[in-house]
């Protein structure tokens, strides 16, 4: 056994995760383009549609409470990833990324996230079965971060103030333009990094702290490592398609971030009184699509005025004008 489950379980689903990444870059965005609101929708109904049927085989394999953790998990993954395309759609505006690459950036970054949480995924088991204690530090971080959320008046990023971005800029010589959508090139016998190498790396810290909020809210519904990986997998798989297709309308859902918060808060609660009182998972899951049905309608039913993103002044350029046949200026940080 590995993990909870048979170790041929573990190589057959990564052996699926790698087979959809190699058919989805390989394939289906073999060459860049701007993904239009019809392919992103046909995406996203793809990912939902996997995700339900691999939840119809844990439910026959595994039973009912199984079935029901992976979509309460699921449900809970993925309106958080709501959280993600926000801060997506500010990072892409602030460094003026073309549209034609940032499907590029997504696909790399959620490859990085998927071994970040699986990390994340067994360090966390480990330390709830060795160190029980650690569940009540948990539940206590989540209700702080969701009280935190819900008391947010607007999202800021600040990428300047991005540690790894900054050392990056001292040991990488970083071109001025992008280029052709490359992450790195060659001139004069020296690899450089474009900005796009920049904004991967924003992207990949940036999920880095989601998956410090994300995890433990679903090691509140099963200590299952499979089924805790499994229902992050098929969220962040899901998460490309989304942000094409919810992107333009992610500020219309401007009660979703209290729906967001109400739900770590719950979880939170669930993680703290786990010892004393387990709440049935049915109630869980009901709570979970309760909670972010209402906040959704709320938002369409009450609208807000939506004023428009300004972005700040990137160290990254528009990428018309840069030009094969000349040579890139090269920026370092003095700081």
């Amino acid at each position: 056994m590995m993990m909870g489950h048979e170790l041929w379980l573990w190589l057959a689903f990564g052996l699926f995760v790698v087979a959809m990444l190699a058919l989805d870059l390989g394939v289906f965005h073999r060459r860049a383009h701007v993904i239009e609101l019809k392919e992103a929708l046909g995406w996203s109904a793809f990912w939902i549609v996997l995700a339900i049927l691999f939840n119809i085989g844990v439910y026959f394999w595994f039973g009912r409470v199984a079935a029901l953790e992976f979509l309460t998990g699921y449900l809970i993954e993925k309106s958080l990833s709501m959280d993600n395309i926000f801060v997506f759609v500010l990072i892409f505006t602030y460094f003026r990324v073309p549209a034609l690459y940032q499907h590029k950036v997504l696909f790399w970054g959620i490859l990085g996230a998927l071994i970040m949480r699986f990390l994340f995924i067994l360090a966390g088991v480990t330390l709830i079965q060795k160190f029980h204690w650690t569940i009540y530090v948990f539940g206590a971080f989540l209700i702080v971060t969701g009280v935190r959320m819900a008391r947010e008046k607007e999202k800021e990023i600040h990428p300047e103030r991005n540690p790894i971005l900054r050392l990056a800029r001292r040991l990488i010589p970083i071109t001025r333009r992008y280029v052709d959508g490359r992450f790195f090139i060659r001139r004069m016998k020296r690899t450089l990094a474009t900005p796009l190498f920049v904004v991967l790396l924003v992207v990949e810290t940036t999920d880095l702290v989601f998956a410090v909020d994300s995890i433990p809210a679903i090691l509140a519904i099963t200590h299952d490592p499979f089924i805790v990986y499994t229902s992050n997998v098929f969220a962040i798989l899901g998460l490309r398609a989304l942000y094409f297709a919810l992107a333009g309308l992610m500020r219309i859902f401007h009660y979703l971030h209290y729906g967001l918060s109400i739900i770590l808060v719950f979880v939170g609660v669930k993680m703290l009184l786990s010892d004393v009182y387990k709440i049935p998972i049915g109630i869980a899951l009901g709570v979970v699509a309760g909670v972010l049905t209402a906040s959704v309608l709320l938002s369409i039913l009450r609208p807000a005025k939506v004023t428009p993103v300004v972005a700040a002044d990137p160290p990254a350029a528009n990428p018309e004008d840069a030009s094969e046949r000349e040579e890139p200026s090269l920026e370092r940080s003095r700081r």
